[in-house]
């Protein structure tokens, strides 16, 4: 063995030791790893050159991952998620319902959606809803990582994982054609099994494994409360629904003050009370509160001044300005003062050093140091940043306002994306390029912008994936990826391919838990190609386990970026994913080793 190979092994011994103490973040250790080991191609033609490289980060599945993130951003700024989600999650009278309506809809929206957005787009709305039913959200994130990540097993696009599998099968046939590679349902056999197996053991055992924390954002730390008018659309889906089922008693971090209809204000109504269309609904809250009410279906800001401004309303924003003595409209009237002519911008709410004021917006009468709350335009940044009629101007961040009409075009287009992608044999379109397709369609159809589409692309784990693959093809060239293999048969040949394969799984297990699952799987494929090459072997069965072990390591928080998500939000510890994840791990890998040899010959 020459010192290629062992310079190879000591690079990635030193990424998992960086990891596990946190040193730096996964794609900057990885990328840092992969460069070291394609400079080194300037001393020895063993180690991947640049142009190996470079072509690590034209995947055909870590592209598809980046076109895939952008379709999930058009189903969350069309609101499409959410509908689905207030439809199906209701109010459970126990810890074990809540964490099953969360689990159950969860895994099967993360068969056919990349599991990491899901997860994104599903926290915010757990957040809420477990202050709305009372249940400690430590409860809710673990399962619903765990969920994304199991229901991410079924199908080939469930999981960037399964894509980062298949792009190097489909790379591997280019010198073996006898390669085979996974489809959109190859997965689906023993991901099904995998995933009602492991849902129902999180459900049957994590109510009292789970702790009860509360995390830093529910600890009822002070903020700017504003008063908010909203207005009740004709037509729409809160009109004729009482305010607990239109979802409004409970709000986080918000209150429902009164109702103001047909010239009459309500104060102190009961959650029974129904919602007619154009009820003037007085909220008082924290800001983000104000940006949810802002995103809820059949609400509008209840000022007409907002229909008046120039910019379309989906590319708008939540601004913050502070009142300077300087302004010229202080000790105006919002109306007299003609707040919107002469901004641009829309008066919605406004905090007063703790008072409430419990007036018609236009009816305020403005001081200095007053916090306004405007609904208007990027634009209005960049002009008034320096302007002394404020003292500060800040954006709101995430506050552009929902496409709600544009949520049954956005599912439409998942629809069509996802039966292209089952039926690729007969449409001839790939996963890549159905996955292009339905990014393109978000955009043109108005779903997103251009702007959005961007921001949307979570380049952070991009790179990690193509460093990842850098690393796994200089374990292929230098030779470490045959003399691991030639390891793991040596010592399991004996007993069978079966035992070849449990042994793959785990080496891929182990990968999972301390890396990441990308990485895991761009580790584990050169070593499992060389043994079943060794072995003259079908190479699907250990494609179907590195697919499956490289997602399916739920014991610690580096298994999968899903269980990094959860961490902060649910106040866990380390801890807490070793009780749950640690007998969720052998679940997994008994059913999988089970069954792939039965589905899938050797």
């Amino acid at each position: 063995m020459g010192w290629e190979p062992l310079v190879a092994l000591l690079t990635i011994i030193l990424v998992f030791y960086a990891l596990s103490r946190n040193l730096a973040s996964t794609d900057v250790l990885l990328m840092g790893a992969a460069t070291l080991l394609m400079s080194l191609s300037v001393v020895s033609d063993r180690f991947p050159d640049p142009r190996d490289f470079a072509a690590a980060f034209g995947n055909e599945g870590l592209l598809t991952v980046a076109a895939l993130f952008v379709v999930s951003a058009g189903l969350t700024e069309t609101g499409a998620i959410a509908m689905i989600a207030e439809r199906i999650m209701g109010r459970p009278t126990s810890v074990a319902a809540a964490q099953a309506r969360v689990m159950l809809p969860v895994a099967g929206m993360s068969a056919f959606l990349n599991n990491t957005p899901v997860v994104a787009m599903f926290m915010p709305v757990i957040s809420e809803w477990s202050r709305k039913i009372g249940v400690s959200p430590s409860k809710l994130f673990i399962p619903l990582s765990y969920a994304a990540v199991l229901g991410g097993t079924c199908t080939l696009i469930g999981t960037s994982t399964n894509l980062v599998v298949q792009g190097l099968m489909i790379q591997a046939q280019r010198v073996d054609p006898g390669m085979p590679v996974l489809g959109m349902w190859t997965l689906t056999p023993v991901g099904v099994v995998v995933a009602l197996a492991g849902i129902g053991f999180v459900l049957l055992v994590s109510p009292r494994l789970l702790p009860e924390r509360k995390t830093s954002a529910s600890n009822g730390t002070e903020g700017r409360e504003y008063t908010v008018e909203m207005r009740v659309e004709p037509h729409s889906a809160v009109d004729g629904k009482s305010i607990e089922a239109a979802g409004l008693r409970q709000l986080p971090g918000a209150y429902l003050a009164a109702i103001e209809r047909d010239g009459k204000r309500m104060v102190a109504v009961g959650p029974e009370e129904v919602l007619r269309g154009n009820d003037q609904l007085m909220f008082v809250g924290l800001v983000d509160s104000v940006v949810e009410l802002q995103r809820v279906r059949g609400l509008a800001p209840a000022t007409s001044q907002v229909d008046k401004l120039t910019s379309p309303r989906p590319t708008r924003r939540l601004v913050e300005a502070v009142v300077s003595d300087g302004c010229p409209i202080v000790g105006m009237t919002i109306r007299e003062g003609e707040f919107r002519s002469r901004y641009n911008a829309v008066v919605i709410a406004v905090h007063r050093n703790g008072e409430r004021i419990d007036a018609k917006i236009g009816d305020i009468v403005l001081r200095a140091g007053d916090t306004l709350l405007l609904e208007t335009h990027r634009r209005f940044l960049r002009a008034q940043r320096n302007n002394r009629d404020f003292y500060l101007v800040s954006d709101v961040p995430g506050s552009t306002p929902r496409r709600h009409d544009k949520a049954w075009i956005a599912l439409g287009i998942l629809t069509v994306t996802v039966t292209a992608m089952a039926f690729e044999r007969y449409t001839h379109v790939s996963v890549f390029n159905a996955a292009l397709l339905a990014a393109g369609a978000m955009g043109i159809t108005g779903c997103l912008s251009a702007e959005q589409a961007r921001h949307s692309i979570d380049w952070q784990t991009l790179v990690a994936i193509g460093a990842a693959l850098g690393i796994g093809k200089a374990m292929e060239t230098t030779g470490l990826a045959g003399i691991s293999a030639g390891w793991t048969v040596g010592w399991l040949e004996p007993f069978g391919p079966a035992a070849v394969l449990a042994g793959i799984y785990v080496l891929t297990l182990v990968f999972t838990e301390i890396l990441t699952n990308n990485a895991a799987a761009a580790l584990a494929f050169p070593i499992a190609h060389a043994a079943s090459n060794d072995l003259g072997l079908n190479f699907l069965p250990f494609g179907v386990a590195i697919a499956i072990a490289a997602s399916a390591g739920f014991a610690t928080p580096m298994g999968y970026q899903t269980h990094l998500m959860v961490y902060g939000a649910g106040g866990y510890k380390f801890s807490d994913y070793l009780r749950v994840g640690v007998p969720l791990d052998l679940i997994v890998m008994l059913v999988t080793v089970t069954m792939i040899p039965w589905l899938f010959p050797f």
